[in-house]
């Protein structure tokens, strides 16, 4: 039944894509002048979880925490939303409703489940989807291990007005948790499959706007984030977005106690001139203490080519 509710969900929204579209060119809805802004927000196990050591995923997030995300969300009014850490389609079909309780309202969104798993990649959209070509069939060795990219890439183009789309990256790389294998380098080989699929989008299509987003977990001068901003070609630049008191961290470590940057906003030459610097921003509010480890991180683009 889930399956046959998430066909029918795919077919709608592709439906309401094209209708959507002849609706903004038939009605002159867009300008030249009109701006969109891109959220990448880590929500911090917005699933169903094992969280009472009873042995059964069957515990949501928080409501106190699930009431933070919305409210933060709601007061930022985003256009696009980059999600890491969704559940599954249930939990991501009442997240929705609850955006659309607070006033706002995504008729066009996407989910990428791997397997059994329950920190997904999620994309909401005002704009119309115009196409779907999401990474999951991505590999990397360490010695005789074979070890696929476990979240795969979220990539989407979308159409922000019939003159201007651009093509969205959503990645959540591989964690600091401990593993055998290295989670450094494993997180390494995930930033170098991510950024030879950058390559290739570039190598075909040079002139594209493409936006990479997501939690890459890891610090901006590590190997792991030289490999996403291109030393091996396919260069992007780190927009770097702060808050209002010119922080840019957007992680907090309890444990630790301390404040990194884990979420980035990557551009290619192509997007950069659309960029307006000045509304990027990370958001500070007391709210993000409560509703996630991360802070969101939003982008801020001019819907004309430059």
């Amino acid at each position: 039944m889930r399956r046959v509710l998430y066909l029918f969900e795919r077919f709608f929204s592709a439906w309401a894509c094209l209708v959507s579209l002849m609706l903004a060119v038939g009605c002159g809805e867009w300008s030249e002048t009109e701006t969109f802004s891109v959220m990448s927000y880590n929500l911090h196990q917005y699933a169903m979880m094992d969280r009472d050591g009873g042995g059964e995923a069957d515990d949501p997030k928080p409501q106190d925490e699930r009431d933070a995300v919305i409210k933060l969300i709601a007061a930022e009014r985003p256009d696009v939303i980059a999600l890491q850490e969704m559940g599954g389609e249930i939990v991501f079909s009442r997240f929705q409703m609850a955006l659309r309780t607070a006033g706002l309202s995504y008729p066009h969104a996407e989910l990428l489940r791997r397997g059994r798993g329950e920190v997904n990649l999620a994309l909401l959209s005002r704009f119309p989807i115009f196409s779907v070509q999401h990474r999951t069939n991505d590999w990397y060795s360490i010695g005789p291990a074979k070890v696929p990219v476990t979240r795969g890439f979220m990539d989407v183009t979308i159409q922000v007005t019939p003159e201007y789309r651009f093509r969205l990256i959503n990645a959540h790389l591989k964690s600091k948790v401990y593993s055998p294998l290295g989670q450094t380098e494993m997180r390494r080989n995930e930033a170098r499959l991510l950024n030879k699929a950058v390559r290739g989008i570039l190598d075909e299509t040079p002139d594209i706007n493409l936006l990479v987003a997501g939690d890459m977990n890891d610090h901006y001068a590590s190997a792991a984030l030289r490999e996403v901003a291109g030393r091996r070609g396919g260069e992007l630049t780190d927009l770097r977005p702060v808050d209002s008191a010119g922080d840019a961290w957007t992680c907090f470590h309890a444990a630790t106690d301390s404040y990194s940057r884990f979420d980035y906003l990557f551009v290619n030459e192509g997007m950069q001139p659309e960029v307006i610097n000045e509304r990027c921003r990370v958001v500070r509010d007391p709210l993000t203490y409560t509703a996630s480890d991360h802070r969101p991180v939003i982008g801020v683009f001019q819907a004309l080519e430059k």
